[in-house]
């Protein structure tokens, strides 16, 4: 191998730092309109009437559209598509989109919306998930077979009850997560064009341009050969982006009633309401373990707000347990996950999409268990870890497990023995672990076509062009797909050209989701290089030719130089038991984190001061962008576990929805991160690669909560761990007369 593992600038790199990439904002088309929503002020409210009148008859207004010209819902999910582009009847949140005008500019636009008058029925609306399950409560989303109940997964696997009672130690706690929003520096943007030949094409901020193709066919009543999807770089997305808006579908509608381009860039304050971000949970665990640190049972429920849509919910209530079961072995385990509709924004898929919740109450209780055991945390996460070829209790098959050389490494690099519990009062370690897959199993709609595929061409003059549907949201897409074929085919990297992210020009992706891309995009160009690479050096054989005159040579004796692959996952990896292919994956990557905090005592204030984080990522096709991949997971759990919140007043309304009020991390509070690889190469991904863009976030929440606790001897069984929490948390320890550092800690000074 002449380029795999070598540290190399991502081919796009240049143009985004000194501003030359295009987003789909920076373009603007001959006659362009702007479009802007109409949003309810309501959390849930029947609508009555809807008059347009002083909207249209304004200068510079070029058309006014409602749910009545979008009638046909939507959804990610073929089984659960509940909500329209613009709300039909009522809306459920504050911010639902009722209504879109198009006009001559983005001023014009917005007065013209404010123009638009529409009477409301206001209801009662549900805001709690557990109110939302009793008696009386509203029905937050017509479309819904079971009350607000979008989804509910009891699974089991082995005799938990009897495994739980015959430990020698179990733990119990209720752990409460957050909602928390992408935060994409991007606001979501789409263009709609109509051609009088009766063809669409949609210019969108999405990560699946596959998906929105079929979405904008079937709402809109298209063919699909009649649609076209370009998808520029994204400014970021984090699974904010990897489902079809209500905005796409209104560009696409005005631009066919007015005849000319129509552009829709979400406010940031819309961003928020637009949301899709990470799901408030409550969740319940019981875990027990022998005397000499072996687990046996786990018991995990977990009641999640889902908002008012469905979005990737029925996919998430799986997998708020399911990703449980790995990197520790269990010997029964059981879920109870219930996701439920209220009246606020949607919820859906966000970096580690459904089991970064469960992670931190899993992690956090396997602390709990080796206080009791008076254990070194890490010492019983390394008796417990699973081995390669094993399967998970819920039947999960691990080809290749690097979690012992993580905690290996994580434990040398942090000096963990000389500072675990002997550090001065109000400075703490903490260790936590996880795995996460490398693309998911099956596509969201069954079908047996490929799933992700690639096409190649070679041109005469040395130049080699990779066609990919894949997505470039900044994670190195790109770059990986031009080292994979620089690599097979022996030229320079930068001969290689790739096109992705257009429909009409690349083969299908299933898009940029669910940490899928380096394992299948990457495996298609490898199976499409490898196998035009063989035709040319047959075509060339016993010829003194190299480089460029041997591709000459190849396309003078075999005509154009053209190769194509595909990757299709494997299906002896799951149990066959109703939702066994959720979180079944080709791979898993696996990750140990260790955080070193300091806490104030007086203000409640925690500093994190330097995260190690030690992430199997197979083979590491390109160091730099997977150390890069870390830092950004790494920084991501930061934010969630001390600053992120997306909440809302009573009434339903957001409480900041701006980046000024949303707290997000700055520079200033950016720890010493240190990014530790560790290398198994799988045999299932290409060179042996797997993940790094979601799961070394997952560790993160769980370290820091258990390096407080070793720092000031107090358990934050919710996030985010604010002052005011961790303040509160300390006056009632005092109170308690409980002030403790956790086994072997000395007790802290005296308060004031």
């Amino acid at each position: 191998m002449t380029g795999i593992g070598e540290r190399v600038p991502s081919p796009r790199a240049y143009d985004a730092v000194t501003g030359r990439t295009c987003f789909t904002d920076d373009l603007a088309l001959p006659g362009m309109l702007h479009a802007r929503l109409v949003r309810s002020p309501h959390a849930h409210a029947r609508i009555v009437a809807i008059d347009t009148t002083r909207a249209l008859a304004m200068a510079g207004v070029h058309a006014v559209i409602t749910g009545r010209d979008l009638p046909v819902r939507y959804g990610i999910i073929p089984w659960t598509q509940d909500e329209y582009p613009l709300a039909l009847e009522k809306a459920a949140f504050v911010g639902d989109p009722v209504a879109c005008v198009a006009a001559i500019d983005e001023a014009t636009a917005a007065r013209a919306a404010a123009a638009v008058r529409i009477t409301w029925g206001v209801l009662p609306h549900v805001l709690d998930p557990e109110a939302a399950l009793g008696p009386g409560a509203p029905q937050v989303n017509e479309a819904a077979r079971h009350g607000n109940i979008t989804k509910s997964v009891q699974l089991a696997f082995g005799d938990v009850e009897g495994e739980l009672e015959r430990s020698e130690v179990v733990v119990e706690g209720v752990y409460g997560f957050h909602g928390t929003t992408h935060a994409a520096l991007e606001p979501h943007c789409a263009i709609g064009v109509w051609e009088p030949q009766g063809m669409l094409t949609v210019t969108s901020t999405t990560q699946v341009a596959h998906y929105l193709h079929r979405e904008l066919a079937r709402v809109l009543g298209l063919p699909e050969d009649r649609v076209r999807v370009i998808q520029p770089p994204l400014g970021g997305a984090f699974g904010g982006k990897s489902e079809p808006f209500e905005l796409e579908f209104c560009v696409a509608r005005l631009a066919m009633i007015t005849g000319r381009p129509v552009k829709l860039r979400y406010t940031r304050e819309e961003v928020f309401y637009a949301h899709r971000g990470r799901h408030p949970m409550r969740m319940r665990v019981r875990l027990g373990a022998t005397r000499d640190g072996t687990l046996t049972g786990c018991d995990l429920h977990t009641l999640i707000d889902g908002g008012a849509y469905a979005s990737f919910g029925l996919v998430t209530t799986y997998y708020a347990g399911q990703l449980v079961t790995a990197p520790l072995r269990l010997r029964a385990f059981r879920l109870d996950s219930t996701r439920v509709y209220t009246n606020k924004p949607a919820c859906g898929p966000k970096r580690g999409h459904g089991s970064v919740q469960p992670r931190f109450a899993f992690e956090v209780s396997v602390d709990k268990l080796a206080e009791r055991l008076d254990l070194d945390p890490i010492e019983l996460r390394r008796r417990n870890a699973l081995e390669a070829g094993e399967r998970t209790v819920n039947e999960l098959l691990v080809r290749s497990i690097g979690f012992r050389e993580c905690l290996d490494r994580v434990e040398a690099a942090s000096e963990w023995k000389r500072k675990w519990r002997r550090l001065p009062f109000g400075r703490g370690v903490g260790v936590a672990g996880s795995f996460y897959i490398s693309g998911t199993n099956y596509p969201i709609y069954p079908n047996p076509m490929p799933q992700s595929a690639v096409q190649l061409k070679v041109d005469r003059s040395g130049r080699v062009t990779v066609y990919s549907g894949a997505s470039e949201m900044g994670q190195g897409v790109t770059a990986m797909l031009a080292l994979v074929a620089a690599e097979e085919l022996g030229v320079e990297l930068a001969a290689v050209r790739v096109v992705l992210g257009d429909t009409d020009l690349t083969p299908v992706d299933l898009g940029g989701y669910s940490s899928r891309t380096t394992m299948m995009a990457g495996n298609a160009c490898r199976r499409a290089a490898r196998e035009l690479a063989g035709r040319i050096r047959a075509a060339v054989a016993g010829e003194p030719v190299t480089g460029v005159d041997a591709f000459r040579l190849a396309e003078a004796r075999l005509g154009p130089l053209v190769g194509v692959g595909h990757y299709d996952t494997p299906t002896d990896n799951h149990g066959a038991y109703r939702g066994g292919t959720i979180g079944a994956s080709p791979a898993y990557s696996f990750t140990a984190h260790v955080a070193e905090v300091s806490v104030d005592v007086e203000t409640g204030k925690v500093t994190v001061e330097h995260v190690w984080a030690a992430h199997d990522a197979g083979r590491a096709l390109n160091p730099m962008l997977v150390e890069g991949q870390i830092e950004g997971s790494v920084y991501m759990g930061l934010a969630e576990a001390l600053f992120e919140e997306h909440a809302f007043h009573a009434s339903g309304l957001h409480r900041g929805p701006s980046l000024l009020d949303y707290r997000l991390p700055t520079a200033l509070d950016i720890p010493e991160l240190s990014a530790l690889l560790v290398e198994t190469a799988d045999p299932e991904g290409p060179y042996g690669a797997k993940e790094a863009g979601e799961g070394p976030l997952h560790p993160s929440l769980p370290a820091i909560a258990n390096a407080i606790h070793d720092a000031v001897g107090v358990r934050l069984d919710a996030l985010p761990f604010t002052p005011a929490r961790v303040l509160a948390a300390l006056v009632s320890a005092r109170r308690r007369g409980r002030p403790g550092r956790g086994v072997g800690r000395r007790a802290p000074p005296p308060s004031r």
